[in-house]
């Protein structure tokens, strides 16, 4: 089994990072080694945000690898999911050289991080056979065996078009790749699968990379909270080139406020209404008149081919709706992903379609 750090950009490999006030170790009573401002602000309300936070909130960290079945030293808090895919391309890829490989139709991120890096974007297009979105792994080896591609993202649930990817076919695209390409699995929307998190099979592959978030299921996007789940070793070296103090601490408060035990459970029964109501929108859609076809979604979102997208996107926005237009995204020209809201929310998207006939 080959070692992540084996695809790590060789200047990096000595790269110790900044070394900012916070990060070294230092106990003391009168804090002057970081230029702060000696007095909290007067909008601080007694939470001392005039002191710099933790590089990586200890707290926070520890709840979160309890969370996802790791060990703190294998996780590292990144703002969002975002943030993770940027500091792993920066990480693996030479600019003109190293590949980033990617599985089209998909979430458009990857490509950006990849064309601020200025390294080659390559693709493995998914297939959509008969309403089914599948994964082409062939042509996904023989991408990265010629094309020199040094990670490989894939999502898991896909966005936008919702399938999942068993522990089965991760385990055997991790074999396939090894010695390979890094494998990045972005979970952003595993709470809302059936299938279990990639994170499990860490032990088994130490170029295995897991991506997660508490944007969605924990009701989060606007604290800005994620984690990349690696070999400890991998963990470390990111953390090297990340932003001296990534993490603010009001997020951090709140992040690890929303998961204590009480707010967990709540996430938890919203989760499991979230899924009722994608069911029955998904069954509820497909009825329609003007609705092509309606893709199964492992996700809190349904992808929806339209006999007229354009109609029915308008149509939806003069009913106050906003729902999100993929259709330049490869295959389609003719689709809308629609996220799952409240049950008034769906209706409303229920009755804005069957109002205006969309054929």
């Amino acid at each position: 089994m080959s070692d992540a750090l084996d695809f790590l950009r060789p200047d990096l490999r000595d790269f110790a990072g900044y070394n900012s006030a916070r990060r070294t170790k230092t106990n003391g009573t009168v804090w002057l080694n970081a230029n702060e401002s000696p007095l909290p602000s007067l909008a601080d309300q007694g939470q001392q945000w005039h002191r710099y936070p933790e590089p990586q909130p200890a707290q926070l960290r520890a709840r979160m690898a309890e969370l996802y079945g790791v060990h703190p030293e294998q996780l590292l808090v990144t703002r969002g999911s975002d943030e993770g895919i940027d500091l792993l391309v920066r990480a693996f890829c030479r600019a003109g050289r190293d590949g980033v490989l990617v599985a089209p139709p998909c979430f458009g991120m990857y490509a950006v991080a990849a064309r601020i890096q200025n390294t080659p974007l390559l693709e493995a297009a998914l297939r959509d056979c008969d309403g089914e979105w599948q994964l082409d792994p062939p042509a996904l080896l023989e991408t990265v065996v010629g094309h020199a591609a040094r990670v490989v993202f894939l999502c898991s649930p896909a966005n936008p078009t919702g399938q999942a990817l068993s522990l089965e076919q991760i385990r055997s695209l991790a074999q396939a790749l090894d010695g390979r390409a890094l494998l990045v699995i972005d979970e952003a929307y595993i709470e809302f699968s059936a299938i279990a998190s990639a994170a499990c099979l860490l032990p088994e592959f130490s170029q295995l990379v897991v991506l997660r978030t508490l944007s969605k299921a924990h009701a989060l996007a606007g604290a800005r909270i994620g984690a990349v789940l690696a070999a400890p070793e991998l963990i470390a070296m990111l953390g090297n080139i990340s932003a001296p103090y990534p993490i603010a601490a009001p997020s951090a408060a709140l992040a690890l406020a929303a998961l204590s035990q009480p707010v967990l459970e709540l996430s938890r029964q919203r989760v499991v209404a979230t899924i009722r109501e994608r069911n029955a929108m998904a069954s509820a859609l497909a009825k329609l008149a003007g609705v092509r076809r309606v893709y199964g979604s492992e996700g809190n979102f349904l992808l929806v081919r339209f006999n007229d997208r354009a109609l029915a996107y308008q149509q939806l926005l003069s009913a106050g709706v906003v729902v999100r237009d993929v259709s330049a995204m490869p295959g389609l020209a003719d689709a809308l992903r629609i996220t799952i809201g409240t049950p008034g929310d769906n209706l409303a998207v229920l009755k804005a379609l069957q109002a205006e006939r969309v054929v």
